[in-house]
């Protein structure tokens, strides 16, 4: 079981969502909790630590730290936004 810990940037881009979006992507924030590299999750090239998953068009950018067992929620941004 890891921790979720949820970033200021990551805060921001949740409360930006619309309703819809937002009760899609939240169930896939939680489920992180129990399956931290979840079916079509992704390591990002080029970090040792960042992980994301897609949720729909959105992406959900996170650090996985498996010595302290937490998740961290880094950006849920748009999939055209969230690499810039």
């Amino acid at each position: 079981m890891y921790e979720i810990l949820i970033e200021k940037a990551a805060e921001r881009d949740l409360k930006k969502l619309s309703a819809a979006d937002f009760e899609r992507i939240i169930p896939h924030l939680k489920g992180l909790a129990e399956d931290a590299r979840p079916a079509g999750s992704r390591k990002i090239s080029g970090s040792e630590h960042d992980w994301r998953i897609r949720v729909g068009t959105y992406r959900v950018i996170y650090e996985l730290d498996e010595k302290e067992k937490t998740v961290k929620i880094l950006r849920v941004r748009h999939r055209r936004e969230v690499y810039r």
